[in-house]
């Protein structure tokens, strides 16, 4: 990761900077309005302006100065210290947040410039040219990084005498499967949240001598799921890392999860576990693993504007449960009662952990210093360490040919992968197994 400090300057190293925006985009994320609060106080503080947007980029995609002009106190606040007092402790996003996606025209770098597919992106950078911003501060998770990237590309082309609007980005997500940072401000707290929903879900598993199949939120990565099961004491977590082996399948080129075979898996831990005679359990599934459905199960759903699948339409926590109970009873001659429970957005407006205040607070902090202390362009603040912040290039962050940011997975083999492995029921590969189990495995 990049580092990119200096000597902090006197708070007028950057005197052009007079007024500054802030746009929430994406899900929403615990902490978030101490990010908001820490960012906003730091600059009022300095007798500079800060315009909250309201509800990402929806308003300002739409942006035209004669049939859809940007109305104060409708569709942006111009803050003031009031608006921020005890702010930072506060449940939701003072500024709400959305999914609208200025730069969805654009795939590949030619397209900037195209006057049509950078028209959204040029309605955005007129209503800030026409509230006289001097930069904006993007928070969301990797698209919204995207569409910061894109603003910023989009200004190079313009020409030389146009007013240029500074951007940083500040990275957000619960699901932890962000590049170029540690941990996200809300992973924690979702974490917290999610894990004492299992917990109460594994105490009532043991009471009725029962599974549990618990689906969590995260998109692509496990780092969500495993961080809930290694909290919430499951017995089983199995994310889009695990599809290997006899877990994994080829379709049409694809690289599938092998329903079968995690069915397979899931009945050989209650095996071993009734062997050490406990007839009850809790697994955690990843969401990410309904990306990787055969086609089948996933023809015909629904895509948002980045284009991802909606995930809990699927219900892979109930299709699982289905199944396994269904495959059980055939290797077993007996019932068992499995239930499924889909966990994340109970967690994503949470009264946030004190971590995760600290670090949203440090980030916010970030975006000041990246701006005025350091006049950065074109940068993501990041944390590491003792909260030690870093600013990151977005030229480190996306991918030159796609103009897309790359998931940060979690890694077979490395020491939070063998954690989780470590601390759920091994598996006995002796164990009894009935007549009808799949002999290839």
């Amino acid at each position: 990761m990049s580092q990119s400090k200096t000597n902090p300057a006197p708070a007028n190293a950057a005197p052009s900077l007079r007024r500054v925006g802030i746009v929430f985009a994406g899900g929403p994320a615990p902490g978030a309005n101490a990010v908001i609060s820490a960012a906003a106080t730091s600059f009022i503080e300095d007798g500079r302006e800060v315009v909250g947007f309201f509800h990402g980029y929806s308003n300002l995609q739409d942006y035209d100065a004669d049939t859809h002009p940007m109305v104060s106190d409708e569709h942006y606040r111009v803050f003031q210290e009031r608006d921020l007092r005890g702010l930072r402790n506060e449940r939701g996003i003072i500024i709400g947040t959305a999914r609208a996606n200025p730069g969805r025209s654009i795939e590949a770098p030619a397209d900037l410039d195209n006057p049509e597919r950078t028209a959204a992106l040029g309605r955005v950078y007129q209503a800030f040219v026409d509230l006289e911003l001097d930069a904006l501060v993007s928070i969301g998770g990797d698209d919204t990084l995207k569409t910061a990237n894109l603003l910023h590309e989009y200004q190079k082309r313009l020409p030389e005498d146009s007013p240029r609007i500074r951007i940083v980005h500040l990275p957000k997500t619960i699901d932890n499967d962000y590049r170029g940072i540690d941990f996200t401000f809300g992973f924690f707290t979702a974490v917290d949240v999610m894990a004492k929903e299992l917990q109460n879900l594994r105490a009532d598993a043991m009471a009725t001598s029962s599974y549990f199949i618990v689906e969590t939120m995260g998109r692509k990565a496990g780092w969500l799921s495993y961080g809930v099961a290694i909290a919430g004491e499951a017995h089983l977590v199995v994310g889009v890392e695990d599809v290997t082996g006899d877990l994994a399948t080829q379709e049409n080129g694809r690289h599938c999860v092998d329903i079968d075979g995690l069915v397979e898996h899931i009945i050989d831990l209650m095996l071993t576990r009734e062997k050490r005679r406990k007839h009850y359990g809790t697994v955690v599934l990843a969401e990410g693993l309904a990306e990787m459905l055969p086609d089948s199960f996933i023809a015909g759903l629904p895509r948002d504007e980045h284009g991802h699948i909606s995930l809990a339409r699927i219900d892979l926590g109930k299709l699982m449960a289905d199944r396994v109970a269904t495959r059980y009873e055939e290797r077993t001659g007996k019932k068992k009662k499995l239930g499924s429970v889909q966990l994340g957005y109970e967690s994503r407006c949470a009264p946030p952990h004190a971590f995760d205040v600290m670090l949203g607070s440090q980030l916010g902090i970030g975006a000041y210093r990246a701006l005025v202390e350091e006049g950065l362009d074109g940068h993501m603040v990041s944390v590491s360490g003792q909260l030690d912040l870093h600013y990151v290039p977005f030229t480190e962050l996306i991918n030159p040919q796609t103009l897309k940011t790359e998931v940060r997975f979690i890694e077979p083999g490395s020491d939070f992968h063998r954690l989780a492995r470590l601390l759920e029921t091994r598996v006995d590969p002796e164990a009894d197994w009935s007549p009808g189990r799949r002999q290839e495995r």
